[in-house]
């Protein structure tokens, strides 16, 4: 075995043909495995569970079905699925409710050609990629919801503190790293902080979300606030 990774399976959807080919045309030549392309919600929803994809690259504005209705079919149906929404709003109101139906990151369709590569790629381990300006929106309303004692998130139970009892024992470094997530830095920035490697953040990270039972690190950054871990 070469130890060689299987590409990124992506699906892109976007109700405007050459748009949608471009994105697919892009992420193909950089490498990703474009599994799946779709033109509308329902078309969305159909094919993304019979191709499986890693991530689905969503447009927001779609017939048929709504690209935030079409994020929480998908996301239900497979909770490993990261959507990572691509979209020529920018307004608050769409990310937040974006991210509430399950996206793991929200780009604006200004960003770059290798923006979008990069911010797929991060999306496939989970990482919430949001166009700057748009991260601290959507800590500020965890923190907002937080305060408001909030439900649990879709597909969790109820978030304990940590260290009581039934909550699975996080160590004292995975405690440490999900504090720093909290705060909203990312693998790099909390390697360099922590002085550890960047693959030892993102182990620190996995092992969390699997003793958590939560799905990506938007529902792992909810749970930190939601324990008081960001104002630690």
């Amino acid at each position: 075995m070469s130890g060689q990774r299987d590409p990124i399976r992506v699906m892109v959807v976007d109700d405007h043909p050459m748009w949608r080919d471009a994105v697919a045309r892009d992420l193909a030549e950089a490498g990703f495995d474009v599994v799946a392309t779709a033109a509308d919600g329902e078309q969305a929803v159909r094919r993304a569970r019979a191709a499986a994809p890693d991530v689905l690259v969503l447009d927001l504005n779609l017939p048929a079905k709504p690209g935030v209705q079409v994020c929480k079919e998908v996301v239900a149906a497979d909770p490993r699925l990261r959507v990572l929404v691509l979209s020529a709003s920018g307004e608050h109101a769409d990310v937040l409710e974006a991210v509430k139906s399950g996206a793991t990151g929200y780009l604006v369709k200004s960003a770059s050609t290798g923006e979008l590569l990069d911010a797929v790629r991060r999306t496939a381990v989970g990482d919430p990629v949001f166009t700057p300006g748009l991260a601290g929106l959507v800590l500020g309303e965890y923190r907002r919801l937080a305060s408001d004692g909030p439900a649990p998130a879709a597909g969790t139970e109820a978030a304990a503190a940590p260290g009581a009892p039934g909550t699975p024992r996080l160590t004292d470094r995975e405690t440490e790293v999900l504090r720093l997530v909290a705060k909203g830095l990312n693998y790099k920035q909390i390697a360099e902080r922590l002085v550890i490697s960047h693959r030892t953040v993102q182990n620190h990270v996995q092992n969390t979300l699997g003793k958590l039972q939560l799905h990506n690190r938007v529902e792992l950054v909810r749970y930190a606030i939601e324990t008081g871990l960001d104002e630690a």
